[in-house]
C-alpha cells in the first residue's frame, strides 16, 4: 500500500494554550504558509486554559482556530486535572495523578482526522522528554509509533513535529524569543491550579518558573 505524499504547505498545531504549544503555535508560523490551531476541550478543570488558546491563536492572526470536545476523558476521571482531587507526584506506575492516560494519543489522532479534511500532513505539538513530568506520551518514540499507525490506518502520510522534544525547558525560552512568541505567553496558563497569577507552587508553574531563571529572562506572564 503506497502513502499519498505531502502535498500542502499547512500545519495543525495542537495548541492548550501553555507555554509549550504558544512556543509551537509560533515555531510553526515560520515554517508553514497556513496554521491552524487545534484545542482539545477534554472536561479538565481548568477552563482558563481554554480561554487562553483563544485569545493567543487571535494574537497569532493564524488561519483558524478549532475547539473539539473529548469528554469521555474527563468523565474517565482519575486525573487531578479533571477530577478535585490533590495533586500526587508519585501516583500509580510512578507517575504523577497529574497525568491523563491516552491523551496525547487520542489528541493526535483528532487532529490528524481534522488536518485530513484540510489536505494537511504535518503536526505540531509541544511533547518534550527532556523537562517533563514523566508521561510516557511525551516521548519520541511514542510519537514515532503513533505516527506510523496514524499514517498507516489513514492511507495519509503524517508527520508530527515536535520541536521542543529534546530542549530544557531553559532552550525552550529562547526558542520563544526567536520565534516571536514572548507576548503570546503574557496570555498563556501554565499553573496545574488554574490561578492567574499563577500559584508559583505546583510542578508546572516551578518548572516553568525554572527554565525562565535559567534562561535569564523574565516570563512575560509575571510582568505586570
Amino acid at each position: 500500500m503506497s502513502l499519498i505524499a505531502p502535498i500542502s504547505p499547512i500545519a495543525v498545531v495542537l495548541l492548550s494554550g501553555g507555554q509549550d504549544s504558544v512556543t509551537c503555535l509560533y515555531w510553526a508560523k515560520q515554517r508553514f504558509e497556513q496554521v491552524h490551531a487545534l484545542t482539545i476541550d477534554y472536561g479538565q478543570r481548568h477552563r482558563i486554559e481554554l480561554e487562553a488558546a483563544e485569545t493567543i491563536s487571535q494574537l497569532a492572526q493564524i488561519q483558524s482556530h478549532k475547539v473539539l470536545t473529548l469528554e469521555s476523558l474527563g468523565q474517565l476521571g482519575g486525573s487531578s486535572l479533571t477530577d478535585s482531587i490533590p495533586l500526587e507526584e508519585s501516583a500509580r506506575n510512578g507517575l504523577p495523578n497529574s497525568f491523563v492516560p491516552g491523551r496525547n494519543l487520542l489528541f493526535l489522532t483528532l487532529a490528524a482526522a481534522y488536518a485530513y479534511q484540510l489536505n494537511c500532513h504535518d503536526l505540531v505539538g509541544g511533547m518534550c522528554q527532556t523537562d517533563y513530568s514523566g508521561y510516557p506520551d511525551c516521548r519520541r518514540d511514542t510519537l514515532d509509533a503513533l505516527e506510523s499507525a496514524i499514517s498507516l490506518g489513514m492511507n495519509w502520510t503524517t508527520t508530527i513535529h515536535t520541536p521542543l522534544m529534546f530542549l530544557t525547558k531553559a532552550e525552550t525560552v529562547h526558542l520563544a524569543q526567536e520565534v516571536g512568541a514572548m507576548e503570546a505567553l503574557r496570555w498563556s496558563h501554565t499553573c496545574y491550579e488554574g490561578k492567574r497569577p499563577p500559584c508559583g507552587i505546583c510542578p508546572a508553574c516551578r518548572l516553568r518558573a525554572k527554565g525562565f531563571a535559567e534562561a535569564g529572562v523574565e516570563d512575560p506572564l509575571l510582568q505586570p
